[in-house]
C-alpha cells in the first residue's frame, strides 16, 4: 500500500496529465504534497517507479507516465477526509432571515436584517443569501409548503424557468416561477387553484433565486 505522500504525489501527477498532457513540474509536486526539497520527490517517484504506478519516458525532460491507480486509499487519507467531510456538516453559516413571504398573495417585502438563521454552509457558500419563511400554499406543486424556509441567492436576473422573489410595483413581494415574453412577465404559481399573473416588465423585479429549502417537522 501507498504512503499518503506517494498517494498525494500519484493523484495530482495523473491530474494534471489528464488536464494538460504534460508533467507537473517539481515546484508544482512540492506544493501540491507540502515538501520543501525537491529530493523528497525525487524519492516518492523513484518509489513510485518500483510499485510500477508510473515511469519515467526516456528523452524527455520530468516526463512521466502513470501505468495504474492504487484500488485503495491509504488510512490517513481515508480519515483525512472523513475530518473534512464532519467539518463541513458540523459548519454552519449565518443569513438574515428577512420575514414571512406569501406564495399565495403577495404581500409587502420584509427586511429585517437583525434577525438570523443557521444554515449549512454548502449551500450558501458561493454569493450572498438570505431567507424568508413561506406563507401560503401556492407553490405546494414544487415541494414548497406553507411553513418552509426557503433559501435565496440575492440577483437581479434570472432566467426563464426559476423560481424567483419578485417584487411588484416596489411593494409586493412574491415567490414564483419567472417566465419573460417579450415586454411582459408572466409570475406563475405552482398550483393549480391558482393562475398566473401577467405584468408589464417594468413592474416586476428580481430579488433573488430560489437556492434551497429547510423544513422542520414537528
Amino acid at each position: 500500500m501507498l504512503t499518503q505522500k506517494q498517494y498525494q504525489l500519484l493523484m495530482f501527477i495523473n491530474k494534471v496529465l489528464k488536464e494538460t498532457g504534460c508533467s507537473p513540474s517539481f515546484e508544482e509536486m512540492k506544493a501540491a504534497v507540502g515538501l520543501k526539497s525537491k529530493s523528497g520527490i525525487h524519492a516518492l517517484i523513484e518509489a513510485l517507479v518500483e510499485r510500477e504506478f508510473i515511469r519515467k519516458l526516456p528523452h524527455k525532460a520530468r516526463a512521466l507516465e502513470v501505468i495504474r491507480l492504487p484500488k485503495f486509499k491509504p488510512k490517513a487519507i481515508i480519515e483525512e477526509e472523513k475530518k473534512r467531510e464532519i467539518a463541513l456538516q458540523n459548519s454552519a453559516a449565518q443569513i438574515p432571515l428577512y420575514g414571512k413571504i406569501a406564495a399565495g398573495t403577495p404581500i409587502e417585502a420584509i427586511a429585517n436584517e437583525s434577525e438570523q438563521i443557521s444554515v449549512p454552509f454548502e449551500m450558501v457558500n458561493r454569493g450572498q443569501f438570505y431567507a424568508l419563511t413561506i406563507e401560503g400554499d401556492s407553490m405546494v406543486e414544487a415541494g414548497i409548503l406553507d411553513g418552509d424556509t426557503v433559501i435565496i441567492k440575492k440577483a437581479d436576473t434570472a432566467n426563464n424557468g426559476e423560481i424567483v422573489v419578485a417584487l411588484v410595483d416596489e411593494s409586493e413581494a412574491t415567490l414564483k416561477i419567472l417566465r419573460k415574453e417579450g415586454n411582459e412577465v408572466v409570475l406563475i404559481p405552482c398550483n393549480s387553484a391558482y393562475q398566473p399573473r401577467r405584468l408589464p416588465a417594468q413592474r416586476v423585479r428580481v430579488q433573488g433565486v430560489l437556492a434551497g429549502l429547510m423544513r422542520t417537522y414537528h
